[in-house]
């Protein structure tokens, strides 16, 4: 075997302002995608206005990943704290403001 084949993965250190660690707040999701692409727009609406608090951008095949990560973290999550009520789904229309 090469050495290739016995290395160690190296590990990545991930770098953050205190801004970033203190996260945003979302109360919304809006999800479109392209064929290339899945964009994921995180919101706090707040009526009679919101704000985009975050746009994340990603390849189909990571989002399939993420999605998975998310079903295993519910279930972990709701055998150690119980059933997760799933939320109501805004009753307010809302998007993003057009140009003409």
């Amino acid at each position: 075997m090469s050495e290739t084949a016995h290395a160690q993965p190296k590990k990545i250190r991930i770098k953050a302002s205190d801004d970033v660690l203190a996260g945003n707040y979302a109360n919304v999701a809006q999800i479109t995608h392209t064929r290339e692409e899945f964009i994921i727009d995180f919101m706090s609406i707040f009526p009679p206005q919101g704000t985009l608090s975050n746009r994340v951008i990603m390849s189909p095949g990571h989002m399939k990943r993420i999605v998975r990560a998310m079903e295993d973290n519910i279930q972990k999550y709701e055998s150690q704290f119980g059933t997760i009520a799933e939320s109501e789904q805004p009753r307010e229309q809302f998007g993003f403001p057009t140009h003409d």
